[in-house]
């Protein structure tokens, strides 16, 4: 860790150079933290940092879940070339970790460095005491947020029951840390871990505005109350230019998530917890009109409104901007006859998930054939997977018999392994030309959906009371209805027949596999639910005559502890009183 900090210095420094005036040397450009501290443009770059390394939907962890597995394996000689295909296979280990995100500190120590300028009162935004003053709160509250977040992300990965028994959660640091500093910070319990970051969300949610852009009358108190408040100076702070930046809102959903992971089996099992999850879920969506607000085109991630494909904004909680028109990973996972790379391969048991078009589980209905396995299904399966006889890219895709290159295992690291290609998350109007060129679009990076949202709540009030236990008016039935009359089961009889606190739960998870697949979530729920880790993962291959299931495409080797995942071991060595995870 003190690597980061001196990484930090000399960041520092040198966002200090880029901001001084190179035609008048101060101290021959060894500009130092008093620079940084004393000039806005610097000192907001430092901020910038925190909206670094932010989780999005394309770490593609699913490939050492059940739901997916990655072709990048070179048979021949038997050399893994993945780092979530190593996992899986059993290399998960303390100094082998690719899900790791100790980094995250990095970008805490950074927000802390900034909050100290803050604190300071020194440093002028504005000339304006109104404007500056707003300026301090604003960009205070998004480090605080900031720093809450990124101690989730490494509570996420690496709280677990330590070698004591203790269920531990991660050192919270709320100062800068100089790089000869004592970094010898023992582990939080993991509950008092949860406090800490709650406390940091909450603090922030009385600086930031609900939402940039609001009109007069909807200015939050905490700003219009301000004496001598003027709209106007408060637009120049709060205006919708800053949209991209977290905010109140985003403050509420990410204490819905965390509340969710706390409350969760695998850690605390508690109705406390699962209440704040609820309740900070309903309150966001009764804003935007409860269940009537589920964006009908949410199930889809790219929606054709211009030549662009744009991504659905109303769906979209919080995102990074758009990027530039780019074809990167319709490269990676485009099957090979559309000059993709076919990289990751949803597995036939993430094909199972999928219900039939009345809602029924397969291996509940008497329509399901398994010589003709596509029909009358779930229509977010073709929406989500290239199958077998499928169109796509301007042509059928076949990963049978007969399928050239497109058909499993055809040629190693291109093909499909299971029988099937990933869709979901892709611009399909990508073009990926025989000569090299390519035709992108545009893609960016999601941090928070309104569909997980939903599921938060549903997930929550189901834990709290059952199937029809009301939060603000909204019950775990009422949001699964939603979400899957969206994505056109109907009638849902199977939803109708549930009374159970117990089928519901089934009934969430498995909503929760589908809609939030191969966004990252699937890794991490599995362990937070306590399920097993070591599901095979299976193929479906056409021989021509008949469909035959591949058993074990891929067989999983999790330790029995990798419920909970390791500290860095670099880590534990330098530092004594950093208590490693049981297993470890």
């Amino acid at each position: 860790m003190k690597n980061l900090i001196k990484y930090i210095l000399i960041m520092l420094v040198f966002t200090g150079m880029i901001a001084c005036d190179t035609l008048e040397p101060v101290d021959e450009n060894r500009l130092d933290f008093d620079f940084v501290s004393t000039n806005p443009e610097a000192a907001e770059g430092i901020l910038l940092n925190g909206y670094s390394n932010l989780v999005n939907q394309y770490s593609f962890s699913e490939a050492a879940t059940d739901d997916a597995v990655t072709n990048l394996l070179t048979r021949v000689s038997n050399t893994v070339n993945n780092d979530y295909k190593r996992m899986a296979l059993g290399e998960l280990n303390a100094q082998f970790n690719p899900a790791s995100r100790w980094n995250n500190f990095e970008r805490v120590f950074w927000v802390n460095r900034f909050i100290e300028i803050v604190d300071a009162g020194e440093m002028q935004w504005s000339r304006d005491t109104l404007t500056n003053d707003m300026f301090n709160m604003r960009l205070k509250g998004e480090a605080l947020a900031l720093r809450a977040l990124h101690h989730f992300y490494v509570l996420q990965a690496h709280a677990g029951v330590g070698e004591s028994g203790e269920l531990l959660g991660i050192p919270y640091f709320t100062e800068f840390i100089e790089s000869d500093g004592d970094f010898n910070t023992p582990r939080l319990s993991f509950e008092a871990s949860v406090q800490a970051i709650m406390k940091d969300f909450d603090e922030s949610l009385g600086l930031l505005p609900t939402d940039y852009g609001l009109s007069e009358g909807n200015v939050d108190p905490w700003y219009s109350n301000l004496e001598n408040f003027d709209f106007n100076k408060y637009q120049v702070v709060n205006d919708n230019f800053f949209d991209l930046r977290i905010s109140g809102r985003i403050v509420k959903a990410l204490k819905a998530r965390l509340a969710l992971f706390a409350a969760s089996p695998s850690f605390l099992n508690d109705q406390g917890y699962y209440n704040m999850a609820a309740n900070n879920a309903s309150e966001i969506l009764n804003t935007i009109g409860g269940v009537a607000g589920l964006n009908p085109d949410g199930g889809e991630f790219y929606k054709e409104k211009d030549e662009n494909n744009v991504i659905i904004r109303d769906e979209i909680l919080w995102r990074g901007s758009l990027g530039s028109i780019s074809s990167t990973y319709e490269k990676r996972m485009f099957p090979p006859s559309v000059n993709g790379r076919g990289e990751i391969n949803p597995t036939h048991n993430f094909v199972n998930a999928f219900p039939m078009v009345d809602g029924t589980p397969i291996d509940e209905s008497s329509d399901y054939d398994p010589q003709n396995p596509y029909a009358n299904r779930d229509p977010r399966l073709e929406k989500y997977v290239v199958l077998n006889g499928t169109s796509f890219g301007g042509g059928i895709i076949n990963t049978g018999l007969g399928g050239g290159i497109d058909r499993l295992d055809s040629i190693p690291q291109f093909s499909t392994t299971t029988g099937y290609y990933l869709k979901k998350l892709l611009q399909p109007d990508v073009k990926l030309n025989n000569d090299g060129t390519t035709s992108g679009k545009i893609h960016a990076d999601v941090y928070f959906r309104y569909t997980e949202l939903f599921l938060i709540l549903a997930e929550s009030a189901n834990e709290i009371g059952g199937p029809d236990y009301q939060v603000n008016g909204i019950t775990a039935r009422d949001v699964i209805a939603a979400i899957r009359d969206r994505a056109g089961i109907a009638p849902d009889n199977y939803l109708a027949s549930i009374t159970s606190q117990e089928d519901m739960r089934d009934l969430i998870r498995n909503e929760r596999r589908i809609e939030l697949s191969f966004e990252g979530h699937r890794f991490w729920d599995l362990r937070r639910w306590g399920l097993p880790l070591n599901e095979t993962a299976k193929g479906y291959f056409y021989n021509g005559t008949n469909y035959v299931e591949l058993p074990s495409v891929e067989i999983r080797n999790y330790q029995p502890f990798a419920t909970y995942m390791p500290i860095p071991n670099a880590e534990t060595i330098k530092f004594s009183e950093l208590e490693q995870n049981n297993g470890w």
